[in-house]
């Protein structure tokens, strides 16, 4: 049986997540395709959120990127 891929969308969102998460720049999207960069860029700005908010190191385990 196959393993089914997940949604492109949400992988970019995760990744755009742990990059805003890191406190990174949002220059480093590495997506050109319109959804799948505005998904990158939405997960970027939650992460970047919830690191001003201070869910950071030990804190920041229970966060989940998706909600």
């Amino acid at each position: 049986m196959r393993r089914q891929k997940r949604d492109k969308h949400q992988r970019a969102f995760t990744r755009g997540y742990h990059i805003g998460m890191h406190g990174k720049s949002k220059d480093l999207c590495p997506y050109h395709e319109s959804e799948a960069r505005q998904a990158w860029l939405t997960g970027w700005r939650n992460g970047r959120e919830d690191n001003w908010d201070g869910y950071v190191g030990t804190a920041g385990v229970s966060k989940s990127p998706l909600s």
